[in-house]
């Protein structure tokens, strides 16, 4: 689980493409164990479609859905949203959506890469596609009438010399669309981010400087924490042990914290650099934390919601 978490840890920051690379690397990686240490083709009419399938289809899904639960932004935005102790307004809902679409689309990267290097390998493919009826059809045309019986068993080269053409022909249309997939990943993520920053309501120097600020203040916020909670939980355990009362230990309300945790909004008017930010400033003024006209979301400003502290103890 841990490996899956630096994986998908390394796709979220997508700002850099080494964090790429790095993330095709560790997939192809992946993808070669299984093909070669786990898969193994059944070489049946009934199962060669369905195992095929499975194996290009199934990691790529858990893939997706550990892009949601190893990604902090979907945390923030599930956690108490049952509870009826947050805001429901249209722009709520609104702003909601749009964090769930930029989930969606950081958790499809590792999917759709698992996708495309499985591809290029080139086992599933040839596995899947020769336990198909249709392509069975479509290979074997102007080939003998047990052309069709005999494709379910070429995968495991358990066929005459004749058959093994198809299976450099399964292989290369495979590896084809493997590359036509990556290149079409290629450029929408170029696209996405071209368009993003162009949108971009802040320069690129003060988008880097909030980058980094926005690091050190999780920084700084998780360093805090630890220490006002190792504070408070030795004078609890200290107060047990010598049955005495407790002095006073500070720390923030339930309603600072829902403040805090709330999705990221840029307001052009009155400029915060995180949630935190926003608390410590407006906590006193008229209308406190509650939305301002003018506030939005920003998809360059997404990092935002993915900073805070991190529970190296939590496990799924």
């Amino acid at each position: 689980m841990e490996k899956f978490k630096a994986v998908l840890d390394l796709q979220s920051k997508h700002r850099s493409a080494l964090g790429y690379g790095l993330v095709t690397l560790l997939t192809a990686g992946g993808e070669k164990i299984f093909s070669e240490v786990v898969f193994q083709c059944p070489c049946s009419a009934t199962w060669n479609l369905p195992y095929g399938l499975v194996f290009l289809l199934v990691p790529a899904l858990a893939l997706f859905v550990l892009g949601y639960a190893l990604s902090a932004r979907t945390w923030r935005l599930l956690t108490g949203c049952c509870s009826g102790s947050r805001s429901t307004s249209s722009s709520s809902w609104s702003h909601s959506a749009f964090v769930c679409a930029r989930l969606t689309a950081g958790a499809t990267v590792p999917a759709v890469t698992w996708v495309a290097v499985a591809l290029l390998g080139g086992s599933f493919y040839q596995c899947a596609v020769s336990g198909s009826t249709y392509m069975a059809k479509r290979l074997c045309q102007g080939r003998d009438d047990s052309c069709v019986d005999k494709l379910p068993l070429v995968p495991c080269n358990k066929q005459e010399a004749e058959m093994q053409d198809i299976l450099s022909q399964l292989k290369a249309q495979s590896q084809v669309l493997g590359w036509v997939l990556i290149a079409v990943v290629i450029v929408l993520l170029l696209a996405v981010k071209s368009v993003t920053r162009c949108f971009s309501p802040v320069s690129y120097l003060q988008l880097q400087f909030w980058e980094i600020y926005t690091e050190k203040e999780g920084q700084i916020l998780q360093k805090a924490a630890s220490e006002n909670a190792t504070q408070l939980a030795q004078e609890n355990v200290r107060c047990f042990f010598e049955c005495s009362d407790p002095r006073e230990c500070k720390t923030p309300s339930s309603k600072a914290w829902q403040h805090i945790s709330a999705l990221y909004t840029f307001n052009s008017k009155n400029q915060f650099y995180s949630m935190l930010h926003k608390y410590v400033n407006r906590k006193g003024a008229a209308g406190g934390l509650s939305s301002m006209e003018g506030d939005a979301a920003v998809s360059a400003l997404g990092f935002i919601d993915d900073s805070g502290m991190v529970n190296t103890n939590t496990s799924i």
